[in-house]
């Protein structure tokens, strides 16, 4: 009986114990805060729009989304000395923004400062992420910097005749072709070789009137007549003059006075040193003054034709360095210079010839031979950019740049010429920032889910 009514008491104790620890488990009033209620609200802010505050809760007037509390466990530090500002705003009224401290003149409000490292200062489309997503998507980061714009434009080109060293063989008088010496297109000749001989009556009258010249001026030189010995070498000059203007050489005919014997034959010679490119001589033709006998070319030095695309055609100017590769020999480079760009522009293949003259040593380049052209151009030192860097959307070009503590910024830049893989900026970038490289299609898609949110709500 004993045993019982103490396992009694035992067990209402037992029950008691239980009884108050559960009530106090879910009933109870806990020792510390938990939850919002407890923490202190600074103020209210629109979510789409943080640089909007409130005291009260309610609404943002421009777009009526409902206002987020700040709480001062969560609330921004304050500003530490040294931070930049960036401009100053209306708190109630974001829209106005001031250079320099003070009241917005419409409402009497004061202006607060904007920092750089205010997130509400950032440009629309800007966007944080943090270093491990970063890594994860795999962004990569260049420097903006100061960078040699070198580059090459290539080109094909075809080899032509130098058309100043071109030479058409005529003679200047009438006549017939006796022996033929050089009688095969393609045949190199040297300056003063012997292409042909002509006999031309009239041409030998003119010697024999020399020699009669030649003559009188002997006889008459001791004449007592006045006047009489300068008439005769008058005579004789006009002869020797006229067969000088046939192309006789001084030799030929200082052969004739010595000799007293007429030449029967004209020797026409080859004005300069080159390869016959036209026959058109043969033995007992009758030719006139305006026959051409022969054409030939000096091959020593030719024209490359180059064609360079429109685009391309502002960096190309007379007297630009060019390496000139024949296409059958890839590794041997000829070294030469441009000496006139065409003032026109093909319309069918829209490119603009460019002639470049260079030394032919070995014959290695032929007349309509196909060539490798490679023009240098160095535009100096420029403000660039890994071309990878840049965006192009065809309405605008846009980099991301560096903000900061995970954040970038979308910009809109101006780009110069290319090269190599660097292109260069004209505006909207400065030396020592970084832009992205890499994961812009990415991080580009999310700026514009971002500004495109916001400018739905936010027209301003």
């Amino acid at each position: 009986m004993k045993t019982a009514r103490a396992l009694f008491v035992l067990l209402l104790m037992a029950a008691a114990w239980a009884g108050g620890y559960g009530w106090g488990r879910w009933y109870g009033k806990p020792s510390t805060p938990a939850g919002p209620a407890a923490r202190r609200i600074l103020y209210y802010i629109d979510p789409m729009h943080p640089a909007y505050k409130s005291d009260k809760p309610g609404t943002a007037p421009d777009c009526g989304m409902k206002l987020e509390p700040v709480y001062a466990d969560s609330a921004p530090a304050e500003p530490a000395a040294g931070r930049k500002v960036v401009h100053y705003r209306d708190a109630k009224d974001p829209k106005y923004t001031s250079d320099k401290p003070g009241l917005n003149p419409e409402t009497g409000n004061d202006l607060e400062p904007v920092y750089a490292d205010d997130p509400s200062a950032r440009p629309p489309g800007a966007i944080q992420i943090s270093r491990e997503k970063q890594q994860l998507i795999g962004v990569r980061y260049a420097s903006v910097e100061i960078a040699s714009m070198a580059r090459s434009i290539r080109a094909v080109g075809k080899v032509s005749y130098d058309e100043t060293r071109i030479a058409r063989v005529h003679t200047r008088v009438e006549g017939f072709i006796e022996n033929v010496l050089v009688d095969f297109t393609g045949q190199l000749v040297e300056k003063g070789q012997p292409l042909l001989t002509l006999y031309s009556p009239e041409l030998l009258a003119t010697q024999q009137e020399l020699l009669l010249a030649l003559k009188a001026k002997e006889v008459m030189q001791h004449s007592t007549m006045a006047g009489m010995a300068d008439y005769s070498g008058s005579l004789y000059e006009a002869a020797r003059r006229r067969l000088e203007l046939w192309n006789l050489s001084p030799a030929e005919i200082e052969q004739i006075a010595r000799d007293k014997v007429p030449l029967r034959s004209l020797t026409v010679r080859a004005p300069i040193s080159g390869y016959v490119l036209e026959r058109k001589a043969y033995a007992s033709q009758k030719i006139q003054p305006d026959t051409e006998l022969y054409v030939i070319a000096d091959l020593s030095r030719v024209w490359v034709m180059a064609d360079v695309f429109e685009y391309e055609a502002g960096a190309v100017r007379p007297g630009q360095a060019v390496t000139v590769t024949p296409a059958y020999q890839p590794g041997r480079a000829l070294a030469g210079r441009v000496s006139y760009v065409q003032p026109q522009v093909d319309p069918t293949t829209r490119t603009l010839k460019v002639r470049i003259e260079l030394a032919n040593p070995a014959m290695v380049l032929k007349p309509e031979m196909f060539t490798d052209v490679e023009f240098r151009v160095d535009s100096g030192a420029r403000l660039a950019v890994p071309a990878e860097a840049v965006l192009d959307s065809g309405r605008g070009k846009t980099v991301f740049v560096d903000g900061g503590n995970g954040w970038l910024e979308p910009r809109q830049v101006e780009t110069g010429q290319r090269s190599g893989d660097r292109v260069e900026i004209l505006k909207g970038l400065k030396v020592g920032e970084r832009v992205a490289v890499s994961g812009q299609f990415l991080i580009d898609s999310e700026s514009q889910l971002k500004a495109a949110a916001a400018g739905a709500r936010h027209p301003h």
